[in-house]
C-alpha cells in the first residue's frame, strides 16, 4: 500500500495576497484560476484567523474540584501537519512514523494551563521540546497530570505536578497509539496502564514489488448485506498485515515514581482498554480476524475480555461477530436478534473501588417481551427480571451475585461515589422513570423523577459534570412534557473512568440538571436550572435559575453540597465567561476574562422571519445583515441552507421549541455569516422536506421549489434582497441540495456546493435519512439526482471537495463526474479539490484558500461589471 500523502506539497502564498474586487472580474478570475493557496479579503482573514482559541472554558475538572484543565491550542492546524504521510487503512488512519493515529498527529495541542477556581492561579505545562500533546487525564487525587507527547517518530506519556507544572517522561519504550490515546490511571494513581510497541516487534509489512494475484470479492450466497457507501475499505491482502502490525500492542502498566514497566500478557490487537481500580485486573477489548473488504476496521469482530495481571484472560463479557451475514447497517434487526442483545451483559463498569464489576442482564424471557414491544409489567405477563448484578475477582460464577431486579428493562444504572445508593433509569408503557434504590434495603424505590412520553436518562455522559443539561428531552416529547421537564441528575467520572452520580456527603441528596424551556420560545428564552432532590421523599429546591436576560449554567460544583459552584454566562452581545458563585448568596466572582473577536459579526443585525409556502406549510428563516444596512436596501444575497425531512408541520415546529434568543454567537473559521463583510445579506432558510414516514423524499423536489421560493418572495417583499443577485450554498446534503436547486429553478445566479453527492445511484443501499434501497424507490433516487438533469442548470456553479472525504455517500468522484458533464454543455464551473482535507476543511491554508475563491465567485457573478450582472 502506498501511504496516502506520498508526495510533498509545496504552499505559496503571494506576498501581497490577490483578492476578489468588487469593480472589475480580472482579480476575482486570477483568485479562481490560481493553482496555489490564495488569500481572501482582509476583512475575511481576520475573522477565519481569529483566536478564538485563546478565550477559556472551564470544563475539565480535577477529581479534587479545585482545578480546571485548559488545552492550549495553536489555533487551525497546517497543512504542514496534515500532509504528513500516513495509512487509510479502512478507516483506521495512521501515522506510521509515529506509532498512533493521525488525529494526535493532525490535531494536538501546544500544552496545558492549569487554573485555580478559588484563587484564580494559573500553572503552564509546556510541551516538551520537539512535541505537541493529547490526552491529558487527572490522577485520582487531583495533584497529577498524565497525557500523550507526539514527537515526529514516536509518542510518549509524561507526568506533570499540578502544582508546579513540571513534566517528567515516564516510558521509556514508546507507546501504541492506535486505538489507546490516552493515559490511563489505577486507582491509587501509583500506575498508569497503557500499550506498548512490542518488543522485537519486526520490520513493517512492505508490499509487494510485483501483484501476487487479482482483487477478489465474493458474495456469500444465500445472505445479503446491505452496507453504505464507505469512503475506505482494505483492498489487498498486504493491508491486512498493516492493519495488524499498527495495531498489535503489549498491555503494560508504569510505576509513576520509578519508571518500571511490566509487560501483561502477549502483544495483540488491544482496541480498548480499562484497567480496574486497583490495577489487577483489566477490561480487554481485543479485535478479531477475520479482517473484511466489505466494511470498515471500526465494524470488525471483536472479544471483550477480563485479564489478570499476569494477562491471563478470566472471563469473556462479550462477543461481536464481523458484520458480513445477513445484516444491514441500520436498526432494523428482527425483534429475537435484538432480545438476544438483552439477554447479554450490558453497561458493563468497574465498581468505583476494587475489583469489582457491575452490569446489566435481563431474562430471556423478559428480553423477548421487551424487544416484541409487549408491555412486560401487564398483569397477564410471568413477571420476568432486569437484574443489576457485581461480579467481583476472581471472577468466578460463585463472585457473582444479583444485587436489584427490576420488572421493566432498565435503560442505564449508576451508583453514588461510595457505591451505597443505585440509580435507576427505566422506560415502561410510554413513562420516563428515574428513581434510587438503597442497596442496604433493595426492596424500597425512591422515585425522583416521573413523568409521560419522556425518555429516562441519568446523565451519565462522556466525562465531567452534568452529561444532559436538557434534562432528558427530546424533540418528540409532547408539548406538555417537554415544557415541565424534570431535568437529570448530575453525573460524574471518576478519574479512573468510572461514572457515579453525586450526592451530598451525607448521602441524603442528589441532584438535578436541567433547562426550562418556553411556549413563547421566541420571547422567552431557555433557563437552565439545578435542584436539590431528597431521595427518600423527592422533594426538590432549587438552588438556581439563569436570569431571563442572560443564559447562565451551572458547569461544575466546587464541592458536593453545591455551596460554590463554576457557572458560565452569555448573551447574545457578550461573549461567554466563567464565574464562582456562591450559591446562597448569589455572590459572582469573575474568573476568565474571555474576549469578542469578531466585533463586527456580534454587532450584525439579525432577523428571525416567518415563512408560509403556497401550499400552507410553515418555517423560518435567519437573516443577517451588515451593522449599517438601512431598511429597504437591497443587497445581493447568499442563502446557505441544509434540508431536512419531516412527517408533518408539529414535526417541524418542535424543533423551534430550543431557539435561545440570549445565546452568543458560535462562530468558526467556516461561518459563512462573514459574508456580510463583503456587501453581502446572509440568509439560512430551514428547508422542510414535509411527507409520509419513510416517504418523505418522495416530495423533496416540489417542496425544496417551493422553500426557496417562498424565502426569496418574502425577503422581496420586506425589501431586504435583490432577487436579481442571487447565490445559494451548502455543505454535504447542503451541497446536494444546491444543485439539485439549480437545476429545478431559475433563481440562482451562483452556487457553492462542497463534498456533495449528485448522483444518488452511487449510494444505493439507502442515504441520509432515506431507508429505502434504490430498487425500492426507483423514481425518488433517480428525481433527487440532479446529475440526471444537469443539462437545465442555470447559474455558474463553484465546487470544492476535499481529496480525503471520508463520509459515507460523498465520495469525490462525484464532483469530478458533475464537472466533466457540465464541462462538456459549456456551463459555467469550477471545482477546487484540496489534499489532505476529509469531510469538511481543517488547516489554515484551505479555509483561506475557499474563502478567497468563494468570494471571488460570488463577486463575478453578482456584483455588477460597468453596471451589468455577468450571464
Amino acid at each position: 500500500m502506498q501511504l496516502t500523502a506520498p508526495r510533498l506539497l509545496l504552499i505559496v502564498f503571494a506576498a501581497a495576497p490577490i483578492q476578489a474586487q468588487s469593480n472589475g472580474s480580472s482579480a476575482a478570475d486570477q483568485v479562481l484560476q490560481a493553482e496555489t493557496y490564495v488569500k481572501p479579503p482582509a476583512a475575511i482573514e481576520r475573522l477565519v484567523d481569529a483566536p478564538r482559541h485563546l478565550n477559556v472554558a472551564l470544563t475539565n475538572q480535577s477529581p479534587s474540584r479545585r482545578h480546571f484543565l485548559e488545552t492550549q491550542s495553536s489555533g487551525m492546524p497546517s497543512v504542514r501537519e496534515f500532509g504528513k504521510p500516513w495509512y487509510n487503512l479502512g478507516g483506521l488512519q495512521v501515522d506510521p512514523r509515529g506509532n498512533r493515529a493521525r488525529t494526535l498527529t493532525t490535531r494536538s495541542a501546544l500544552g496545558f494551563e492549569i487554573i485555580d477556581a478559588t484563587t484564580g492561579r494559573t500553572v503552564k505545562i509546556n510541551a516538551p521540546t520537539g512535541s505537541t500533546v493529547s490526552g491529558a487525564r487527572w490522577s485520582p487525587d487531583g495533584t497529577q497530570l498524565a497525557f500523550i507527547a507526539n514527537f515526529d517518530d514516536a509518542s510518549h506519556i509524561y507526568v506533570a505536578d499540578v502544582a508546579t507544572g513540571n513534566a517528567r517522561r515516564v516510558t521509556s519504550t514508546p507507546i501504541l497509539a492506535t486505538f489507546v490515546t490516552e493515559p490511563l490511571w489505577t486507582g491509587n494513581g501509583n500506575h498508569i496502564a497503557t500499550v506498548l510497541i512490542p518488543a522485537n516487534r519486526g520490520a513493517e509489512p512492505r508490499a509487494p514489488a510485483i501483484a501476487t494475484g487479482p482483487k477478489v470479492r465474493m458474495t456469500k450466497e444465500g445472505f445479503r448485506h446491505r452496507t453504505r457507501t464507505y469512503a475506505d475499505l482494505l483492498e489487498w491482502p498486504h493491508e491486512r498485515d498493516l492493519v495488524e502490525y499498527f495495531t498489535t500492542g503489549q498491555l503494560a502498566t508504569i510505576d509513576v515514581r520509578s519508571r518500571a514497566i511490566r509487560r501483561i500478557g502477549a502483544p495483540t490487537m488491544i482496541q480498548q482498554l480499562d484497567p480496574s481500580p486497583t490495577g489487577n485486573y483489566f477490561r480487554v477489548t481485543i479485535m478479531q480476524k477475520p479482517f473484511s473488504h466489505t466494511v470498515p476496521v471500526s465494524a470488525f469482530g471483536t472479544t471483550q475480555e477480563v485479564w489478570d495481571a499476569t494477562g491471563k484472560p478470566v472471563i469473556q463479557l462479550a462477543s461481536r461477530p464481523l458484520p458480513e451475514g445477513d445484516a444491514d447497517d441500520d436498526d432494523d434487526a428482527p425483534a429475537a436478534n435484538r432480545a438476544q442483545s438483552d439477554t447479554a451483559k450490558r453497561n458493563v463498569e468497574w465498581m468505583a473501588t476494587g475489583d469489582v464489576l457491575y452490569f446489566l442482564q435481563m431474562d430471556a424471557a423478559q428480553a423477548q417481551a421487551q424487544a416484541a414491544g409487549e408491555d412486560a409489567s401487564a398483569p397477564s405477563r410471568t413477571r420476568a427480571r432486569d437484574r443489576v448484578f457485581q461480579w467481583s475477582a476472581p471472577f468466578s460464577a460463585e463472585s457473582r451475585k444479583a444485587i436489584f431486579d427490576n420488572t421493566n428493562r432498565m435503560s442505564q444504572v449508576a451508583f453514588s461515589g461510595d457505591g451505597k445508593t443505585l440509580f435507576v433509569a427505566e422506560n415502561a408503557s410510554g413513562t420516563a422513570h428515574v428513581f434510587a434504590v438503597d442497596l442496604a434495603d433493595a426492596s424500597k424505590r425512591y422515585t425522583l423523577t416521573r413523568m409521560r412520553g419522556l425518555t429516562a436518562s441519568l446523565g451519565i455522559g462522556g466525562g465531567g459534570f452534568g452529561g444532559g443539561g436538557g434534562g432528558g428531552a427530546n424533540n418528540r416529547a409532547d408539548s406538555a412534557t417537554f415544557y415541565q421537564n424534570p431535568g437529570t441528575l448530575v453525573a460524574d467520572r471518576m478519574a479512573t473512568g468510572t461514572p457515579y452520580v453525586l450526592t451530598s456527603p451525607d448521602g441524603r441528596y442528589a441532584y438535578l440538571n436541567g433547562v426550562q424551556y418556553y411556549r413563547t420560545w421566541l420571547d422567552s428564552a431557555p433557563q437552565p436550572f439545578l435542584e436539590r432532590v431528597e431521595i427518600r421523599t423527592g422533594t426538590k429546591t432549587r438552588l438556581f435559575q439563569s436570569a431571563r436576560d442572560q443564559y447562565e449554567q451551572v458547569v461544575a460544583p466546587l464541592d458536593a453540597n453545591f455551596d460554590v459552584a463554576i457557572i458560565s454566562r452569555e448573551s447574545p452581545k457578550d461573549v461567554p465567561d466563567y464565574f464562582r458563585r456562591d450559591m446562597k448568596t448569589g455572590t459572582l466572582t469573575q474568573l476568565t476574562q474571555n474576549k469578542d473577536y469578531s466585533p463586527e459579526i456580534t454587532n450584525a443585525q439579525r432577523q428571525l422571519i416567518p415563512v408560509t409556502r403556497a401550499d400552507g406549510y410553515r418555517f423560518n428563516v435567519n437573516v443577517t445583515l451588515p451593522a449599517d444596512w438601512k431598511p429597504g436596501t437591497r443587497l445581493p444575497a447568499l442563502f446557505w441552507f441544509y434540508p431536512r425531512e419531516f412527517t408533518d408541520q408539529s414535526g417541524y415546529d418542535r424543533t423551534l421549541r430550543t431557539f435561545n434568543r440570549n445565546r452568543f454567537p458560535n462562530l468558526g473559521p467556516r461561518s459563512m455569516v462573514y459574508m456580510i463583510t463583503q456587501g453581502y445579506a446572509v440568509v439560512e432558510p430551514d428547508a422542510p422536506i414535509f411527507g409520509e414516514p419513510g416517504r418523505m423524499n418522495d416530495n423533496y423536489v416540489p417542496d425544496l421549489r417551493n422553500n426557496l421560493a417562498a424565502v426569496i418572495d418574502e425577503l422581496d417583499s420586506r425589501g431586504i434582497i435583490d432577487r436579481q443577485r442571487l447565490a445559494l450554498g451548502g455543505h454535504s446534503y447542503g451541497a446536494f441540495s444546491t444543485v439539485n436547486a439549480m437545476v429545478h429553478t431559475p433563481f440562482f445566479k451562483a452556487g457553492i456546493a462542497g463534498d456533495g453527492n449528485y448522483n444518488r445511484t452511487l449510494t444505493p443501499n439507502a442515504f441520509q435519512s432515506e431507508r429505502r434501497v434504490l430498487w425500492e424507490a426507483r423514481e425518488t433516487y433517480l428525481s433527487m439526482s440532479p446529475f440526471m438533469y444537469a443539462d437545465r442548470l442555470t447559474g455558474a456553479l463553484l465546487m470544492y471537495h476535499n481529496l480525503e472525504d471520508q463520509n459515507v455517500g460523498t465520495d469525490p468522484i462525484n464532483s469530478v463526474r458533475l464537472f466533466h458533464a457540465l464541462q462538456g454543455m459549456g456551463k459555467p464551473v469550477a471545482l477546487y479539490m484540496h489534499p489532505y482535507e476529509d469531510h469538511g476543511q481543517a488547516t489554515r491554508e484551505t479555509n483561506l484558500d475557499l474563502w478567497a475563491r468563494w468570494v471571488a465567485w460570488l463577486d463575478k457573478y453578482l456584483k455588477p461589471k460597468n453596471g451589468k450582472i455577468a450571464d
